[in-house]
């Protein structure tokens, strides 16, 4: 093989790695958010409150947090891509194990092993589109796949609720299931074994901060990650019941239809702030993200009728587009040889919150409707700006520094 011919193929294997994971990325949130529609049916099959029935997919949404720890550390120490087609094969046999369950106990502990296999996506997906990445077309490589994720979680709400009409509840399971093995199977046959790849991997970020900056931006992402987990998923999984209970008269499909537009509007300001990011430093782009997303979650919470549909476009938009400057600014300060185990911590604590999410909707909604869930998730949204806010603070200095040290073009 001649050397012209190396670069090519590299950049044919690439390009399909990040084909793979940007469609994993979509199946994660999309498995992840069958059960939040699906349990709007259910109340009509058990005769059960929707709070009652939600907290079924407590232990699903803790276990999507708390396995993302082994997830990264198995990537960084074992292979990525052999995690990567075990996060198919297992999501796929957990959806199937769901929908063929026989009592509510069950499909409980279909969920909880759902959630323990769709946490391997973040930490190992993120690492390997960062390391696959082009390093000057990084923000919006990850963009896309920012977008993907948010695709997922979009079409999560509109083809459950269409699934649940046409094939029932338990055919909103199966079929994603099928399509999670299938893909699985087919990333195995096209995708190289990366066992020997581990060993080149870079051990050096792409700015090295001081001792002190480094543990302060630390303690910085653990306030980020505790409150981007909470309002992160505390909107997307109330989302479907905040539609149907603040817009009168409408059917499930309809629900699922709002829900999906709402959604969409994530996508489009991923996409946008990825081209953003590469103009301008991830850091102050952190930052205004909080702050808009603190916006966005305030409106909500004081917004109705059709003014309720523009505000949730809104702060979905936000609360989408940090999570790709999230990844973004963790990769800048993070090395490519332990970046998995970064990641797996920073989605260990944001998802390990959505298990207290559930629970935290499930009680102030019994108690204030979703009036008292979104003002609380407002706080909430006010910690994240402050954690960004504070990092921008931390971290000008240090890139104030390498901007002067570069050469003029």
């Amino acid at each position: 093989m001649n050397a012209t011919a190396l670069p090519l193929e590299d950049n044919q294997r690439r390009r399909r790695s990040i084909g793979f994971i940007n469609f994993a990325h979509a199946i994660d949130h999309y498995v992840m958010l069958i059960f939040p529609t699906v349990v709007i049916g259910l109340e009509g099959v058990y005769g059960r409150p929707y709070g009652e029935l939600l907290v079924l997919g407590t232990a699903s949404f803790f276990a999507f947090g708390l396995f993302s720890l082994p997830a990264g550390w198995l990537a960084d120490r074992w292979s990525r891509r052999n995690m990567m087609a075990l996060f198919f094969i297992g999501c796929g046999a957990s959806c199937v194990g769901a929908a063929l369950a026989p009592n509510l106990v069950m499909l409980a502990i279909a969920l909880f092993a759902l959630g323990i296999f769709a946490a391997i996506y973040h930490p190992v997906g993120t690492a390997m589109v960062v390391a696959e990445a082009i390093p000057s077309h990084r923000g919006r490589t990850l963009a896309f796949n920012g977008v993907c994720g948010n695709l997922g979680v979009a079409f999560a709400a509109g083809i459950t609720a269409a699934l649940v009409t046409w094939t029932g509840w338990r055919g909103a399971f199966l079929a994603p299931g099928a399509v999670c093995i299938a893909t699985g199977i087919i990333y195995l046959l096209k995708m190289p074994n990366d066992l020997q790849h581990n060993s080149a991997r870079s051990s050096a970020p792409d700015v090295r901060l001081a001792t002190w900056v480094a543990v302060s931006v630390a303690a910085m992402f653990l306030i980020i990650g505790v409150t981007a987990g909470l309002v992160f998923n505390t909107v997307t999984i109330a989302l479907p019941k905040v539609i149907e209970e603040r817009v009168a008269g409408i059917s499930l499909v309809t629900v699922g239809g709002i829900a999906t537009v709402v959604f969409l509007f994530g996508a489009v300001a991923q996409f946008t702030v990825g081209r953003i990011l590469e103009k301008y430093p991830p850091h102050l782009v952190f930052a205004a993200t909080g702050a808009l997303q603190f916006i966005g979650v305030i409106w909500v919470a004081y917004a109705t009728g059709s003014t309720l549909l523009v505000a949730l476009a809104f702060a979905m938009a936000f609360i989408y587009a940090q999570v790709t400057v999230n990844d973004m600014v963790i990769a800048r300060y993070t090395a490519d040889s332990w970046r998995a185990r970064v990641y797996a911590v920073r989605y260990f604590i944001t998802y390990l919150i959505s298990g207290a999410a559930i629970s935290m909707i499930a009680f102030l909604h019994s108690r204030g409707g979703f009036d008292l869930v979104l003002t609380v998730t407002a706080v909430v949204a006010l910690g994240f700006l402050i954690g960004t806010t504070l990092v921008a603070v931390l971290v000008s200095g240090v890139e104030r520094e390498m901007k002067s040290a570069q050469p003029a073009e």
